[in-house]
């Protein structure tokens, strides 16, 4: 074979697996949706107590709905009941969420006063904590938190309200 004959040769394998490249497409598949849906289910309810001396004290509400006092505070057995605040997350990725909160809020009194809340923790962790959700569109994570409240010396009787706010991002 000449010189020029063999130039042509490899232009024309170039060419032709450059040809032969072309026919197959790679793209990367479509994505679902990143959107995350919270819900939020339930509320948080600390029960019926009562401040019973010239102490204060604390009640607490585990995420598990479990109910403690301490100080002069006598736990009683009537509605309303107390429970955890419940969210439902919906993520379709399986991604790993985090949430954050503010440590405390201020709930308000229906005669007046104010008490004070500390948030947390959650059934996934403390503040700032960061956990997995399934990766399943239909499939629902569920977020249990519970709180305490200081209540003080001088804590006026009556029904207190407020919120608080969960931050959740998905990563």
């Amino acid at each position: 074979m000449s010189k020029k004959n063999t130039n042509y040769f490899q232009c024309l394998l170039v060419t032709i697996l450059f040809f032969v490249g072309t026919n197959y497409l790679f793209a990367q598949p479509t994505l679902p949706q990143r959107s995350i849906s919270v819900n939020s289910t339930q509320s948080l309810q600390f029960g019926t107590f009562a401040l019973t001396g010239g102490a204060g004290g604390t009640v607490s509400i585990g995420w598990d709905g479990s109910r403690t006092a301490t100080g002069n505070i006598a736990l009683l057995a009537m509605a309303p009941m107390a429970q955890p605040a419940i969210f439902e997350i919906k993520l379709c990725q399986g991604r790993n969420v985090s949430i954050t909160y503010p440590p405390t809020t201020t709930l308000t009194g229906d005669n007046g006063g104010n008490i004070t809340l500390d948030i947390g923790p959650t059934e996934k962790g403390s503040n700032g904590a960061f956990f997995p959700t399934n990766n399943n569109c239909n499939f629902i994570t569920i977020l249990r938190v519970g709180g305490k409240l200081n209540i003080p010396v001088a804590a006026i009787p009556g029904n207190y309200t407020g919120n608080f706010y969960i931050t959740f991002n998905q990563e």
